[in-house]
């Protein structure tokens, strides 16, 4: 019989490609995840992985495995969330990701209020971006991932994982104070396309958004700076450098010689948590996302 605890690190193995980053995810060492696969190998009798260079191929045998392996996973994760919800009790663990703006200026008042109601449940949160996030908790490695996309760019949800929104939060434009537009009350976007723009970096939501609006419009951003975090993208704004849109979930310290300014028509992106389906009877769960909700509430 197979061990259920291998089970997953091959699992996790098969959608992550390398020992190392399947290590990280199970928080062990990649030699433990190496002998795992061993003795797992062993179990089956037969080879489930082969080295290309730095990454891991499954063989057609591991790849089978890995297939009943999921299906084994989210049975059990399905029995525990039924046993769970016949408890009623809010307890256990939960792991968290969240995308930074929503790590900082969200998750503390959650995770305080979380501690405070339900004493028995341990959050433990993990900094992801969205895309990532989504991933890793369609693969096991989080419970529950909040997330961001922006109206007019929706982010694609796999399939087994259910989405449940959180708030939507309005963005607006950082100028320099001294930028002829910083005193108005309100702009328009394309009226911006030549500005010189500070964006996120490559391959994050908020860079597709930028570009993708642009270019829905037949303009293309002029994108001088990137930068991962907002409050380098403000100190930039600051400096005299560009542009930036920037959420107001983002906006808790503006430095000075920056002025935001909101943009007309309004533009907003929504804040949502993601949990898999068959764990979506977790009273754990849902009352996380429940009070996630409820400090979304109190921000307003």
């Amino acid at each position: 019989m197979f061990d259920l605890a291998r089970l997953r690190v091959l699992h996790t193995v098969a959608g992550h490609g390398t020992l190392a980053a399947a290590a990280q995810a199970l928080h062990l060492t990649p030699s433990a995840i190496s002998q795992q696969m061993s003795k797992l190998e062993r179990e089956a009798g037969c080879r489930l992985v082969e080295r290309q260079g730095r990454r891991l191929r499954l063989t057609e045998e591991g790849l089978a495995l890995a297939k009943h392996a999921q299906r084994i996973l989210a049975a059990v994760e399905e029995a525990e969330s039924d046993l769970d919800e016949r408890r009623g009790q809010v307890l256990g663990t939960l792991s968290v990701g969240a995308f930074p703006t929503a790590a900082r200026g969200l998750l503390p008042g959650a995770l305080v209020s979380c501690a405070e109601r339900f004493p028995d449940l341990r959050v433990h949160l993990r900094e992801v971006e969205p895309y990532q996030a989504l991933g890793r908790v369609a693969g096991g490695d989080l419970d529950v991932a909040v997330a961001q996309d922006w109206l007019n760019v929706p982010v694609a949800v796999p399939d087994r994982l259910r989405a449940g929104d959180i708030g939507s939060d309005p963005a607006d434009v950082a100028f320099p104070a001294d930028h002829p537009l910083a005193s108005r009350a309100s702009v328009a976007l394309a009226d911006l396309v030549d500005e010189p723009w500070i964006a996120s970096t490559d391959g994050t939501i908020c860079h597709d958004w930028l570009t993708t609006t642009f270019r829905n419009a037949g303009q293309e951003p002029k994108v001088v700076h990137q930068a991962a975090e907002f409050p380098t993208q403000l100190a930039l704004v600051g400096a005299g450098l560009g542009l930036a849109v920037v959420p107001r979930l983002a906006g808790d310290a503006v430095p000075c010689g920056v002025r935001l300014v909101p943009v007309e028509p309004a533009m907003y992106r929504r804040i949502f948590a993601v949990w898999r389906e068959e764990a979506a009877r977790r009273p754990s769960v849902r009352a996380f996302v429940d009070t996630l909700r409820q400090q979304w509430t109190l921000r307003d």
